[in-house]
């Protein structure tokens, strides 16, 4: 068996949000997210046909949620469920260090 690191083997230079699939199948897809500063861009909504299970393990990040309307500051370990076709953003993540995420598409 071999481990791997949530961690582990992040870029130093990181220009665009690195987006990381670590394993799925076809009902389940498990990313490792790693944002320096990045957000959504203005005016961009999420809409995934699936649910998204997603956990701050590091960092700080604010997410915009419509319908209704929500912001939600994460801290790490915070975690939630974004039902599908839930419209969403990453409206703002600490530029001084990595926040990652783990998703979880169900």
């Amino acid at each position: 068996m071999i481990t791997n690191n949530l961690f582990h083997a992040i870029p130093s230079s990181l220009p665009e949000e690195l987006v990381q699939t670590l394993t799925g199948n076809g009902l389940v897809r498990i990313e490792r997210i790693v944002s320096r500063g990045h957000a959504s861009p203005e005016g961009f909504w999420y809409d995934q046909a699936q649910n998204e299970f997603v956990l701050l393990a590091q960092g700080e990040a604010e997410l915009e949620l419509q319908d209704p309307a929500e912001r939600i500051r994460l801290a790490p370990g915070d975690w939630l469920i974004i039902p599908a076709h839930r419209k969403h953003r990453v409206a703002w993540t600490n530029d001084r260090q990595d926040s990652v995420w783990l998703a979880v598409f169900y």
